[in-house]
């Protein structure tokens, strides 16, 4: 295949997930469409990587998904929270984190 239709496919699940974070309002939907965007970046570097030859495109993409796991831990612990609190998962309640 063709790099530039990796390239397509990155853009159109990073718009997708874009989309996804503006316009959803569940919260555990919107961290779903913020992953979508991670892994449309991670395509891009592999991508990129595999074009010129060299691994650092890899690596980023590694560290990516280190962090992307990290987040997955912090994030839903978060939305936890918020549900068992408010017993709602909207983003729009998520500015009363005051108790």
């Amino acid at each position: 295949m063709n790099p530039a239709n990796y390239l397509y496919l990155a853009a159109l699940l990073f718009t997708i997930g874009a989309a996804g974070v503006l316009i959803r309002k569940n919260a555990i939907v919107v961290f779903m469409c913020i992953e979508l965007m991670l892994n449309a970046c991670n395509l891009a570097f592999v991508t990129f990587s595999r074009l010129h030859g060299n691994l650092d495109g890899q690596v980023i993409a590694f560290f990516t998904m280190v962090v992307a796991a990290a987040e997955v831990v912090v994030g839903l612990a978060i939305i936890v929270s918020i549900f068992r609190s408010r017993h709602s998962a909207s983003v729009d309640d998520a500015n009363l984190m005051k108790l």
